[in-house]
């Protein structure tokens, strides 16, 4: 059994991998599938606390580039980077026929290229477990600005009762995505220089889950 069980979760961290590079073509389909439409919904959730801006906003691990679009459409300037070329190539098509900024880095989040206190806000929607590195948050914590936040969208619930919502929740929980939060989450943030708290935004037919992050000044 435990055989089995092993092999089941080599399979799914395959998966991720292919999805996030060599399969990076289907994110845009396959997540709108798993969130019955509600995806993007769920990525705009971060942008309702972003703080006052006086500097650009970072993303990090920008995928297929949608949430860019977001925020050149809403005025703000940002800078994103991915450590998939895969991801990276298509999320700077997608800026280009927008005539948006590309503005995109392939680097680790783990060591941010970037000056100390450059950026009002960091944005992370759907994450890997990378976000919640020591070395991911202490270089967030470096290259925001006094009293900056790190907003992060970990995850979403589908509110409805129906078959396919009930098959969506399997596939999450079989595929690892319903552990929860790590018992030490706030312990991890505080040692990084965080005050952490949680917001849910409502959309349609889901709730998604909001991670707010800011800098504790001093």
């Amino acid at each position: 059994m435990e055989q089995l069980t092993g092999l089941w979760w080599r399979l799914v961290k395959l998966g991720f991998r292919l999805l996030y590079n060599e399969l990076a073509f289907t994110y845009d389909a396959v997540s709108a599938v798993v969130s019955l439409g509600e995806w993007r919904s769920w990525q705009r959730a971060a942008l309702n606390f972003l703080p006052p801006l006086s500097a650009p906003v970072l993303e990090l691990a920008h995928g297929t580039g949608n949430l860019q679009l977001d925020l050149h459409a809403a005025g703000i300037r940002s800078i994103a980077l991915d450590l998939s070329p895969y991801m990276t190539r298509i999320a700077a098509r997608k800026l280009c026929r927008a005539r948006a900024p590309v503005r995109l880095i392939q680097a680790r989040a783990e060591q941010l290229p970037f000056r100390a206190e450059a950026f009002s806000a960091a944005i992370s929607t759907f994450p890997t477990a990378f976000i919640l590195a020591p070395e991911t948050l202490r270089e967030v914590h470096r290259v925001l600005q006094p009293s900056g936040r790190l907003i992060i969208v970990p995850s979403a619930i589908l509110t409805g009762k129906g078959t396919a919502q009930r098959a969506i929740e399997l596939a999450y929980r079989l595929t690892g995505q319903r552990r929860g939060a790590p018992p030490n989450l706030h312990e991890r943030f505080n040692a990084a220089g965080f005050q952490l708290s949680f917001a849910e935004v409502p959309a349609e037919r889901s709730v998604a889950q909001v991670v707010i992050a800011e800098k504790r000044l001093g």
